[in-house]
């Protein structure tokens, strides 16, 4: 008796395969992500291309490529690139004044200090692409969805803290609102340098700034004058 498989084409030996109880078919299709799973996928592939290249430089037709989906996707969630820049500011914006907020629990200002700046820090080491994306300017966006509208924002916070220890010490709280300014624009300046240098350690950068700042608050004249311009 001659042997079926040796008589059967290839073809037809393979259908029986398939066919064959206990036997799985081959894979022909990927599984398809839910419009939200694809939604979130966009969102980090756009953030880390905005951050690689920035604004300008990044285009539709790369977010569909590295995501591998054809562009009408992408305009079908966010309408185009702008819209899909504005999503990813806005959450790194609320990610960066949420990990602020919370991490301003000590009563004390000068632990206040401490707290903010490790808080920041922490951001910057923690999510690279996301400071990169807020540090880089763009010009599609108000002031409203950069970096210096967040730090304006943490200054905002560091403003009433300051006005409350200014009271008790005799100085007009009326420039809390200058003093809030300086101490969070120092903080940022120096994320920013310190995330191309990293060194010293995080720790120890924070220890100097606080150091910086609270032992130049802790010293305050109360009515400050000009040595080399006097009025």
């Amino acid at each position: 008796m001659t042997d079926q498989s040796e008589t059967d084409p290839p073809r037809g030996r393979r259908a029986r395969a398939a066919a064959a109880p206990g036997r799985a078919a081959p894979a022909t299709s990927r599984v398809r992500m839910s419009a939200a799973q694809r939604r979130e996928q966009l969102i980090a592939t756009g953030r880390q291309l905005f951050a690689e290249r920035g604004y300008e430089a990044a285009s539709v037709e790369e977010v569909a490529s590295r995501a591998k989906v054809s562009k009408p996707v992408v305009y079908e969630h966010f309408g185009g690139k702008e819209g899909l820049y504005a999503v990813v500011v806005d959450r790194e914006v609320r990610s960066l004044l949420d990990r602020i907020a919370a991490a301003l629990t000590a009563g004390h200002p000068r632990d206040l200090l401490e707290q903010a700046a490790l808080a920041l820090l922490d951001y910057i080491e923690e999510e690279p692409h996301g400071f990169q994306v807020l540090v880089r300017e763009s010009p599609v966006l108000s002031p409203a969805g950069n970096f210096s509208s967040v730090m304006n924002d943490v200054a905002h916070q560091v403003e009433h803290i300051l006005g409350a220890e200014f009271k008790s010490r005799g100085i007009d709280p009326k420039f809390a609102e200058l003093y809030s300014q300086a101490l969070v624009g120092m903080v940022a300046l120096v994320g920013q340098w310190w995330r191309e240098a990293r060194k010293p350690k995080k720790e120890m950068v924070a220890a100097h700034l606080v150091n910086l700042a609270w032992n130049g608050l802790s010293h305050l004249e109360p009515k400050p004058t000009l040595i080399t311009r006097p009025r």
